[in-house]
């Protein structure tokens, strides 16, 4: 039934290796999504461990909750944002956790559904939110930011160099009429390139795309925040496995990762992050920029 929604796990092997669940383990999957990762590592819990799946986005989480019912009241759910996860393992009592896994990527799930606004392939409303209960969405950002916030959002966040070229565009545009499509949005961007900018590999519109994401969602923000708060719950042993997406995240993951590391209570597992296999990336081209890093509570 709800196969068609399914999220193809990024480098799942490589993550189940180091995160090592056992039985009767506590691990908490602080993205759950659809339980691409989850629904392997309750399997390797079971039947005394606990998994605590915690994720923004309310849609993704009941696709999970029915793809992990047959393993009962061993899967705690959680409609939230992972940065407060000292008040949501607080209120669990629980006080140690083995095992976290944070995978920063959007799903496919999100990607394909047009009404969340996530994707230009298709036209849908400037939404982006991941927690559709938020008040601000991308379209709030695009039609009420001034130029020269919207051009240091994209700068911020999207690493756009054209990103003052893309702003003012934005205003010209909005000037005549609100952008309220993912389409429309991504055609403004698309005339405000440089004609040769159009035929790269990416679509122009992907770094502006993103930045609004990560805009409306806090997402930066939230994960400093996680990473300040995840190392006091973990057990002798336990591992943070982080899953990043783009240089943004992953330069916040690594420098969190360095300072508890100085602190001789952890232990970084891998200096450098892994990839995906050649395989891996053919097979998911989504797949093709992500990176895992690995901390170990010693």
């Amino acid at each position: 039934m709800v196969d068609k929604f399914i999220h193809k796990p990024v480098m799942l092997e490589e993550i189940l290796s180091f995160l090592e669940p056992k039985k009767g383990t506590t691990i908490v999957d602080a993205t759950i999504g659809t339980a691409g990762h989850a629904i392997e590592i309750v399997k390797r819990i079971a039947p005394a461990g606990k998994l605590v799946g915690i994720d923004r986005d309310q849609e993704s989480l009941e696709i999970a909750k029915e793809r992990l019912k047959e393993y009962g009241s061993r899967c705690i759910f959680i409609h939230d944002n992972f940065c407060n996860i000292d008040k949501i393992l607080t209120s669990l009592d629980i006080k140690r956790v083995d095992g976290v896994i944070l995978d920063l990527g959007i799903s496919s799930f999100q990607l394909s559904n047009a009404t969340r606004g996530f994707s230009f392939v298709n036209e849908g409303p400037l939404d982006m939110r991941m927690d559709r209960t938020n008040s601000i969405s991308a379209f709030d950002l695009v039609n009420n930011l001034t130029q020269e916030e919207i051009a240091s959002l994209l700068w911020q966040f999207g690493q756009e160099r054209f990103s003052r070229r893309i702003a003012r565009m934005i205003i010209n545009k909005r000037n005549e009429s609100v952008i309220d499509t993912t389409t429309g949005l991504a055609s403004i961007v698309l005339k405000a390139l440089p004609h040769q900018r159009q035929y790269q590999r990416i679509h122009p519109a992907t770094r502006t795309f993103q930045a609004l994401r990560i805009a409306v969602n806090q997402e930066l923000e939230s994960l400093e925040i996680f990473l300040q708060k995840i190392d006091k719950f973990m057990s002798k042993g336990g591992k943070i496995c982080i899953l990043t997406f783009h240089s943004l995240e992953d330069r916040i993951a690594k420098i969190n990762f360095r300072n508890l590391a100085k602190t001789k209570e952890f232990k970084l597992i891998v200096k450098k992050p892994i990839t995906p296999t050649i395989e891996e990336v053919k097979d998911n081209p989504r797949s093709r920029s992500a990176k895992l890093r690995i901390l170990e509570k010693v």
